[in-house]
């Protein structure tokens, strides 16, 4: 009952921020695009949820709780904390006057590259059980490597940059992607720091590297 509620609570708080950040500085309701973010982000985190609260609820557990231990860690956490609250507010207001346009089928191109990247997320999850929101070496944990962790080290970074680059798109903005191209290098910033914990503290992780090559994008980096 208590990972239930704070799940629930953390859902709640996320929708009406979420809502605060786009429809305060568009000034209205009749946002259509705004509806359409909130429906593909929240319709399959509830999803998602339920399945993790019934089958993994450890894990569950784990997704919930985002107190980083690492120094660099909560720098990438609050320069996060940043970069989307900016992003959001500056992707209504563009609404909101006018200041760029997107077609709508690039719109539909980047919701469907947004639900990609959801699917690659939950598959992620299914395959790492130790996949908690901060960067540590967890009693017991093991190296990963099969599934998309045998193509990239990161896939979970990877299916973060297909969600949340297209998101000022979705919401019909351009403007709004001068904040969220910050995130890729707030991406590698935090890569490399956990990939220094692993490499520490996590036997075979070493190992793991000289077997799959690149970090996050396959045959770039």
């Amino acid at each position: 009952m208590k990972l239930l509620l704070s799940a629930l609570t953390k859902l709640l708080a996320g929708l009406i921020l979420l809502c605060a950040l786009l429809f305060l500085p568009a000034w209205t309701f009749d946002y259509p695009n705004a509806w359409l973010f909130l429906g593909i982000l929240f319709v399959p985190m509830i999803l998602m949820g339920l399945v993790l609260f019934f089958k993994a609820p450890e894990l569950l557990k784990k997704r919930l709780d985002n107190k980083e231990k690492e120094k660099t860690q909560r720098g990438v956490v609050a320069l996060s904390g940043l970069i989307f609250p900016i992003g959001f507010v500056v992707s209504a207001l563009d609404f909101r006057f006018a200041w760029s346009s997107v077609p709508l089928w690039l719109v539909i191109v980047s919701a469907v590259l947004f639900l990609i990247g959801y699917g690659m997320y939950a598959e992620v999850l299914r395959e790492n059980a130790y996949l908690s929101r901060t960067v540590e070496v967890q009693e017991g944990q093991k190296v990963i490597s099969t599934g998309l962790y045998g193509i990239v080290r990161h896939p979970m970074y990877l299916a973060t940059l297909l969600m949340f680059l297209p998101i000022p798109l979705i919401l019909g903005s351009l403007w709004g992607l001068v904040p969220f191209a910050l995130y890729p290098a707030v991406i590698v910033v935090r890569i490399r720091n956990e990939e220094k914990v692993l490499t520490d503290g996590l036997d075979g992780y070493a190992e793991y590297k000289n077997r799959v090559k690149y970090r996050l994008i396959p045959l770039i980096w």
